[in-house]
């Protein structure tokens, strides 16, 4: 039994129980959960620290990547250090609005990373198909509308995430199945009529996911085309070359963000805890791997690092 909680219309606060099934060892699926989260802050604040120092690095690319670290900060820090409480202390209890706040955090920074990378692949299109007028193509003034743009749309978009969850009555009770506020997850706890936010959510992710996977598409096989009328191999494998990172970190945020989204709308087959734990990876692993992959696959920030 889980001794918070309190089931009506608008609820003091949410149990979350960490991961269902798996209460008796969650304290020591913990201690991974907490090394992968201090690697995703050493690496984007190392990585944020380099750019700033280094003037070479202040390019579009790294302006981005910029954008990318600060993005993964919040999103990983926003979720883990309370879901580290729950495995190890028991902290289950939290607050109606502060669930809510967490729950905007989480799908607003996932939708601002997501456009990130259809900025980065932007970039590397303009890189490898106008090299000569790459800077003045994406100068700062760009960069920084470009990052607004993709600012706004992930806060208009999340915004009716939790105006639409107070709609709701969570007479199901209010113990949360998860190790964090999840839209879906709290969705699932009320008796009220939640047909609008069942589709406003899927419209959401197909939207955002639909159209930035589209258009990091369309960038790549412009790219390809490009590269493939460069008459010189040595000449196509170093502007490849120069995707390879961007590459790495689309299938580190895609693919287990879109099996995620998929279990827990159709998986009914797939163990919950199976979900709640690739859900938490999903969080956490893009965070600590995206400074990795850059850093070692980045000469300039790998110098400078050692």
């Amino acid at each position: 039994t889980v001794a918070c909680g309190n089931s009506s219309s608008r609820p003091l606060s949410f149990c979350l129980i960490g991961i269902p099934g798996m209460e008796d060892i969650q304290h020591w699926v913990a201690v991974p959960f907490c090394i992968i989260y201090i690697l995703a802050l050493l690496g984007n604040f190392t990585i944020l620290f380099i750019i700033k120092i280094e003037p070479a690095l202040h390019q579009p690319m790294y302006l981005f990547l910029s954008m990318l670290a600060i993005t993964d900060l919040v999103l990983s820090t926003s979720t883990v250090p309370k879901m580290l409480a729950i495995l190890w202390t028991h902290n289950r209890e939290m607050g109606y609005h502060t669930c809510l706040v967490q729950m905007f955090f989480i799908h607003a920074f996932s939708s601002l990373e997501s456009g990130i990378l259809v900025a980065m692949a932007l970039d590397r299109f303009v890189a490898i198909c106008h090299p000569l007028r790459h800077t003045t193509i994406l100068n700062t003034v760009v960069i920084g509308r470009i990052g607004l743009v993709v600012l706004g749309r992930g806060l208009v978009l999340i915004t009716p995430f939790p105006i639409l969850l107070q709609w709701l009555s969570f007479c199901r009770g209010t113990v949360v199945a998860h190790s964090y506020c999840e839209h879906m997850a709290l969705v699932k706890l009320s008796c009220s009529d939640s047909t609008v936010n069942r589709f406003y959510g899927l419209m959401v992710a197909l939207l955002v996911v639909g159209l930035d996977v589209l258009a990091i598409t369309a960038s790549y096989v412009l790219i390809l085309r490009a590269v493939f009328r460069v008459p010189s191999w040595d000449a196509r494998l170093k502007a490849m070359g120069t995707c390879g990172s961007h590459v790495c970190i689309i299938l580190v945020f895609y693919v287990p963000g879109m099996f995620s989204f998929l279990t827990h709308r159709f998986g009914h087959n797939i163990p919950h805890h199976a979900h709640v734990l690739l859900a938490t990876l999903y969080l956490l692993v893009p965070p600590a791997l995206n400074p990795i992959i850059y850093g070692i696959r980045t000469k300039q920030i790998l110098q400078r690092v050692l």
